[in-house]
């Protein structure tokens, strides 16, 4: 293929990609014209599409075979590419963000590096000097495509967590990637069905295991991955392994202490660093408090928000987190859901399970909902998300056990076979909190609401993250270091209790009490919400009746779909069943018998009709409504 000179090009907006979704990247690695693969790729980026702030752009270096284009946020991190070096002959397309040290940055400049310091051109020089230990020092959730014409060689790569997706496909035409798989099914129709293992696992887990996918031909690039593509070749290798953080020795718990406090102090200040405001996503619990303890004294231009539900529905994370933001000086607001969450429901699911692959199903329809509010206050959200995974070990991981009868038969079979495989990850309680968990089955809530908003969470820092590796074991699954930590920075804020009973001195009668109401009523909400075991689901209607008496139930979860199911979503759900009926995952009748039980009252088949209706929603917007043909 004749060689011609490196191009960027910026896509203008339009107003036909209303239905598109979060920031990422996408491209092509072939030998097709240049001028095919721009249409390919500006298709998939059309794709990826959503909001009027959305800024979006293309690369192509002809002479390498690689095309690619992005979409970002404005005035995000990854909104100022593509990076370049001074020769621009080092091109990284980027996604996601990346931190970079003052001192690394003075550094480079001190080597003569010429760059702005918002934006990321000066990873583009890091590499320049560091070679491919560059991605071994970057920090952050991103994913990435680096192109050294000087080399004749690009990576693909992404960080250690596999949170910032990269979705692939290859065949003897080329290779394709993208940070949202319909960018994929767009271009490649044939594409367009379930991969039957990745179905299975979705309807035995909840999400997918092993970097599969709902479809079929298309896989997730392994997290810490570093692809390296010369000379037509890709060479599939990793700068980064769990296991490199497994071989750290565990600490003594005083010397394990004073590392977590002073690590955390640390980093810090960057998750709080911006041009524009700031938003906190504030809770009840000890993950965004130990944050608000240890907020940087100079850190400005913050609010203080938190997700709550219906006019009048009051729950413990609502009080406890405007007492916290009024002891630190700063403005705290509710997003709620109104009542047009409930008429456009049917808009909010479809929108949750077609901006996140299927990775979220109905029961996230809330996430878009609520980051759209959140948007108004901050492009920007700082949440504790990940920290009771990563120092706690709650997990949450686990199978459905949805009902066998909901099953064809085929599928029964399929499903029952399935259920072992979360099994052979649990080698290491740290590794699969980390890097198995929280990529898989917590990816789809930040996939909705990072489509509005940048995230921002200080618990998968690199050095915080390999920090908890070296807990003691008494101390894995503790919350005495987080609350001491809060005490030891905040007394104000320690002295306010958590949701779960954690405040001041952790001991003595007064804190015992606490910790069983927390408990007890934790666990009348989770069973309120999600209905009583099966061997005494016939109990499940007096249950309810009991608990929403006493008002034990609704002080800690204000997410009821189980309930909304039975009443303000009865409609939606007599809507849907009928096309859920059709796939052929389910026996029709007992799909239907199940919700109409559940309407009346009588069982909970929740889980069952998110996972119908979710399904449904897949094979209707990502197969057949998905548009065919490339863009103009």
């Amino acid at each position: 293929m004749r060689a011609t000179a490196s191009e960027v090009q910026i896509l203008p907006l339009s107003a036909n990609f209303k239905n598109t979704n979060m920031p990422g990247i996408a491209g092509i690695i072939s030998r097709k014209p240049a001028a095919d693969a721009a249409r390919l790729v500006k298709t998939m980026v059309a794709a990826m599409r959503h909001e009027s702030f959305y800024v979006a752009g293309s690369f192509a270096a002809p002479e390498l075979g690689v095309s690619a284009g992005w979409v970002a946020h404005e005035n995000s991190f990854a909104a100022r590419q593509v990076f370049q070096n001074e020769q621009k002959d080092v091109t990284l397309i980027f996604s996601g963000e990346c931190f970079v040290a003052a001192e690394t940055k003075d550094r480079l400049k001190q080597s003569g590096h010429v760059f702005a310091e918002a934006g990321g051109d000066c990873l583009a020089h890091l590499y320049e000097d560091e070679g491919e230990k560059f991605f071994e020092k970057l920090n952050g959730l991103f994913s990435g495509l680096l192109i050294d014409q000087r080399q004749k060689k690009f990576f693909l790569f992404n960080d250690r967590y596999g949170m910032e997706r990269i979705y692939w496909h290859e065949n003897g035409d080329a290779f394709y990637f993208a940070s949202e798989a319909k960018a994929l099914l767009r271009i490649l129709p044939e594409l367009r069905e379930f991969d039957p293992e990745g179905a299975a696992q979705f309807l035995t887990f909840g999400s997918t295991l092993d970097w599969r996918t709902l479809f079929r031909g298309i896989q997730l690039v392994p997290g810490g991955s570093l692809w390296k593509f010369a000379d037509g070749k890709c060479a599939r290798e990793k700068y980064f392994t769990p296991a490199d953080w497994e071989a750290q020795p565990r600490l003594a718990a005083e010397a394990y202490e004073e590392k977590f406090s002073a690590t955390f102090k640390k980093i810090l200040p960057q998750y709080f660093a911006s041009e524009a405001n700031v938003g906190i996503a504030l809770t009840g619990g000890l993950d965004t408090r130990m944050i608000m303890a240890c907020r940087p004294q100079d850190s400005r231009n913050q609010t203080c928000y938190t997700f709550a539900g219906t006019e009048g529905d009051t729950i413990l994370d609502d009080k406890i987190a405007a007492r916290i933001a009024a002891a630190c000086g700063l403005e705290h607001q509710l997003l709620r859901l109104r009542p047009d969450f409930f008429s456009d429901f049917a808009a909010h699911a479809d929108r949750t399970v077609f901006r996140t692959d299927g990775t979220f199903g109905i029961f996230g329809a809330h996430e878009i909902y609520f980051h759209r509010q959140a948007r108004a206050l901050s492009a920007w959200r700082l949440t504790g998300n990940y920290g009771s995974e990563v120092f706690r070990g709650i997990s949450t991981y686990k199978p459905l056990r949805l009902e066998p009868e909901l099953f064809a038969p085929d599928w029964a079979r399929t499903v029952a076979t399935t259920t072992g495989q979360l099994a052979a990850h649990k080698t290491h309680p740290d590794t699969f909190a980390i890097f198995k968990e929280i990529p898989w089955n917590l990816f789809g809530s930040v996939a909705a609401g990072r489509s509005l908003v940048s995230f921002r969470t200080p618990y998968l820092d690199n050095e915080v993250a390999a920090l908890a590796y070296q807990a003691p074991l008494h101390l894995r699954k503790s919350s005495l270091p987080a609350s001491r930590l809060v005490k030891a920075n905040s007394k104000i804020l320690s002295d306010i209790p958590t949701d779960r009973g954690y405040a001041g001195d952790n001991s003595g009668a007064a804190f015992l009490a606490r910790r069983i109401f927390a408990e007890v009523t934790f666990k009348i909400d989770y069973y309120f919400n999600e209905g009583l075991p099966a061997k005494v689901s016939a109990f499940d209607p007096a249950f309810r009746f009991f608990a929403a008496k006493t008002k034990l139930a609704g002080m800690h979860k204000y997410l009821h779909y189980s309930r909304w199911l039975r009443t303000e979503l009865a409609g939606y759900v007599n809507e849907k069943i009928p096309a859920a009926r059709q796939s052929r995952f389910w026996q029709a009748d007992s799909l239907a018998n199940m919700a109409a039980q559940h309407i009346a009252g009588r069982k909970n088949f929740a889980p069952e009709i998110n996972a119908a209706l979710t399904l449904e929603a897949v094979e209707r917007l990502l197969f057949r409504e998905l548009p065919r043909g490339l863009e103009n």
